[in-house]
């Protein structure tokens, strides 16, 4: 259903590094780095047929975040929730909501974990069992 993903940045640098990281956990390579002819810079990071990218806002305001919006990136394992997890936190990430862990006591519960990113976008690294 959907393409891609774009999220804003008004630091394109420190951006990378967090989501280098982050998504390094779940396979991604190195983004692919495109300069606009405004000089604006965005990155493409593209993985089991999705992309994630990264911009600084083209019409040259700053970046803001989507209130109650979220980004979720499926995980293939509970493990792979709780690194993805501690690798957000150890590269500026903020913990929000519940600790990383299964939301509900129904077995087949999700298993997932939500940050905020530096640029205060609500990340999910989430689990399906089955």
């Amino acid at each position: 259903m959907f393409s891609h993903v774009m999220l804003g940045t008004d630091d394109i640098e420190r951006a990378q590094r967090f989501d280098d990281a982050v998504l390094g956990v779940l396979g991604a390579a190195a983004p692919v780095r495109n300069v606009a002819k405004t000089g604006r810079v965005r990155l493409f990071y593209r993985h089991d047929g999705a992309s994630f990218c990264l911009t600084q806002p083209i019409n040259g305001e700053p970046a803001s975040i989507a209130n109650g919006g979220t980004l979720g990136f499926r995980c293939s394992s509970p493990e792979q929730v709780r690194q993805c997890h501690a690798v957000a936190l150890a590269h500026g990430g903020t913990a929000i909501e519940e600790p990383p862990g299964p939301r509900g006591d129904a077995p087949g519960a999700l298993h997932l974990a939500c940050v905020r990113d530096p640029d205060n976008h609500k990340l999910c690294a989430l689990h399906r069992p089955g």
